[in-house]
């Protein structure tokens, strides 16, 4: 979840970072009662998040700098919109710029590929919702699983902390490979946790699939399988569970797997692996 404190703890982190003891080009060059004014402007299209941030680090530079015209996370752009107005001490707009820019640009890049995968899964007009993984920056989880929703996308877990999911080498280590085994290890832990918490199993064979079931599963997660296997473990499941599909899941092969029926398809590449956008301050 995105609190105020994880942006102004996150922020903070970042300016110290990027300014350590101070601005030493604005400290000898840019006079203390300079004003300035500033557009955030995009020399790309895609979609926008980070508002939160780029308001929060220049308050924090200056709390005197205005905002004015901001759009709102989840809005589409076209090159040359105008995202935002900056207003206010040059000193701080431009001390804090970089900082800002670069949580817009990476978190509008997240927002912006995740949209281009909920365009090609409704393209084919399946049910499927395109998911975040664990597979994000180290300490920018938050703000990247928020892009995430900006760009249409959901949320898987958030932490190890918020779910049972069992992946192959949870199974491996357990020692668990026969088919009774699964059932009873699943069946296990069940007993352990309240009727609220979900159990998640990820299989990587069909023929796991049913004992994985029969133990009365919130979801299953199909791990690297073809997509007429996935085709084929859907029917299996039969809606008795949540199914979701990951591992090698590419725009060019997001709507085949969504055409197979699953619930749910997990995409790490859209955290990992988007781009930073393409965005500018440029002087109004």
């Amino acid at each position: 979840m995105l609190t105020h404190k994880l942006v102004t703890d996150v922020v903070e982190r970042a300016l110290t970072e990027d300014c350590p003891w101070g601005d030493a080009t604005v400290a000898v060059s840019i006079p203390a009662h300079l004003e300035f004014q500033a557009n955030l402007v995009a020399r790309e299209p895609g979609f926008f998040a980070g508002g939160a941030v780029l308001v929060e680090t220049f308050q924090q530079v200056d709390p005197r700098i205005v905002i004015t015209n901001l759009v709102t996370d989840g809005t589409a752009f076209s090159a040359g919109d105008v995202l935002a107005s900056l207003s206010g001490p040059a000193a701080g707009i431009l001390t804090g710029e970089r900082v800002a820019l670069n949580f817009v640009q990476r978190l509008s890049g997240i927002a912006t590929l995740t949209s281009l995968f909920v365009a090609h899964v409704a393209g084919v007009g399946s049910h499927a919702r395109i998911a975040d993984t664990r597979k994000t920056t180290p300490g920018l989880r938050a703000l990247e699983k928020h892009a995430v929703t900006a760009g249409g996308g959901i949320n898987h877990r958030f932490s190890l902390s918020d779910a049972i999911m069992f992946k192959d080498n949870h199974l491996a280590a357990l020692g668990v490979t026969a088919s009774s085994e699964l059932t009873e290890a699943i069946q296990g832990v069940k007993a352990k946790v309240g009727h609220t918490t979900a159990i998640i199993v990820e299989v990587d064979r069909l023929e796991q699939i049913e004992p994985v079931v029969a133990a009365g599963v919130t979801g299953i997660l199909l791990d690297n399988f073809s997509v007429e296997d996935l085709r084929t473990g859907v029917q299996l499941i039969d809606g008795r569970c949540t199914t979701e599909a990951s591992g090698g899941v590419h725009l060019d092969s997001v709507a085949e797997i969504a055409a197979t029926g699953v619930d749910i398809i997990s995409v790490g590449a859209i955290t990992h692996g988007a781009n930073a956008l393409d965005l500018g301050l440029d002087a109004s």
